[in-house]
């Protein structure tokens, strides 16, 4: 069948699918069907040509050399920079800090910026968080003594209870810590509104945008969000790299993270002087191989278009919903309107892990788990889930594989 909103001709899905070798693979003799996007999306070979590249040609220490390489190193990293910023809308690249992902990225405001914070100060998270979300900000409760106050969810189990989370809000209130797109509800919440009142209660907003930054245009300066994070991997580029945005008025107060070269100005035994923004938060070699290719991998995604890519994977979510749906005993697990293409489900009382299993000898990859997010699973009454998600270059022919996959199965988890 032909998606209602994107027809071959404007969305050509097949010439995508060329650019990423592993969909060519099988599994257990069955095509590769790769579904677990929300994990890590796959990788065109784009930007392992630009890895490649920069190997081969490129490869010399950044911001430290006057020899050619190393300025063309320098100037193909900061020129990711440049990119990251036009991506997200930020107001400036010195606001632009490269980490090695959304977990460090958190980590280091949760260090930096949670030393400012006093005993008893609240952080509020919410129901729905990763555990990149949670963990650090139990870990400056030890450290700290401040108290953490959880946004649940509403009755609907998809959504966020909004009328809590205001009730939650003191003037103790610093910091306010949440999803922008949940990885197994799908849910997209409402992190405009949510940052409105954590900046009229005087707190500051970090979102983790690890699962939107793919599906949807962000701009930082719309949401007026104080800190904003999100990961490579988990947008056709390379791993072990990601963004944090802040602030600059809040960088520049918040202490460095990690000490060593590239962070400093000046270094004596008696004091040390640390880089303007935003090198004081860049502590050692960064990662300007796989940073260099991010650029490629944005130009990629943004060459399609973001918008279209989500037009595209809200059609396959909907249909293959729909089709699920009409399985004996399926429970999806999310259902809040206009949710990312994630499905979390379950047949009956069968185990996640049986079910995942038994797709995979089919050629379908699927996540099984609790999905790093432990207490959304008890709050959803479940040990763990299966979850399906979407990606720019998946297909209708594999939504329907995936159903009859499902369909077979289902008699046997019985």
């Amino acid at each position: 069948m032909e998606l209602k909103h994107i027809s071959k001709d404007i969305y050509d899905v097949e010439a995508l699918r060329s650019d990423f070798p592993i969909l060519g693979r099988t599994i257990y003799g069955k095509p590769l069907i790769y579904l677990d996007n929300t994990a890590t999306t796959e990788t065109p070979r784009q930007v392992v040509y630009a890895i490649r590249d920069m190997y081969y040609n490129h490869k010399a220490n950044v911001h430290r050399g006057v020899h050619t390489i190393s300025q063309e190193a320098t100037m193909m990293m900061e020129d990711t920079r440049e990119r990251v910023r036009r991506l997200i809308n930020a107001p400036s690249t010195r606001e632009v800090i490269f980490t090695r992902g959304t977990t460090e990225s958190i980590n280091l405001v949760a260090s930096s910026y949670g030393s400012l914070l006093s005993e008893g100060d609240e952080v509020i998270l919410t129901e729905m968080e990763h555990h990149a979300n949670i963990v650090p900000w139990q870990l400056l409760r030890d450290r700290k003594g401040i108290v953490i106050k959880v946004i649940p969810l509403a009755e609907d189990r998809s959504t966020l209870d909004l009328d809590a989370y205001k009730k939650l809000l003191s003037p103790r209130t610093k910091v306010v810590s949440v999803t922008h797109v949940s990885n197994v509800l799908g849910t997209v919440n409402p992190v405009k509104e949510i940052i409105a009142e954590a900046h009229k209660a005087g707190a500051v907003a970090l979102v983790d945008g690890a699962q939107a930054i793919a599906h949807m245009d962000v701009d930082v300066r719309d949401l007026d969000a104080d800190f904003y994070v999100f990961s490579s991997h988990k947008m056709y580029g390379p791993c072990g790299v990601g963004v944090l945005y802040g602030r600059s008025r809040l960088l520049e107060a918040m202490p460095p993270y990690q000490g060593g070269g590239e962070m400093i100005s000046s270094v004596s035994f008696e004091r040390t002087t640390y880089a303007e923004l935003p090198y004081k938060f860049e502590a050692g070699t960064p990662d300007f191989v796989d940073l260099a290719a991010l650029h490629t991998a944005i130009d990629y995604m943004s060459a399609v278009g973001v918008d279209r890519i989500a037009t595209y994977e809200n059609d396959l979510l909907e249909y293959t919903t729909r089709r699920m749906m009409e399985i004996p005993k399926m429970r999806i697990f999310g259902v809040a309107p206009g949710k990312a293409a994630i499905i979390s489900f379950l047949i009956g009382n069968a185990h996640h892990y049986d079910t995942g299993l038994l797709l995979d000898k089919l050629g379908i990859a699927v996540r099984t788990g609790h999905h790093c997010a432990q207490p959304l699973m008890r709050a959803l009454g479940v040990e763990g889930v299966v979850r399906a998600s979407f990606g720019l270059y998946n297909t209708i022919g594999e939504a329907d594989a995936f159903l009859t996959a499902l369909k077979r199965i289902a008699p046997m988890l019985s």
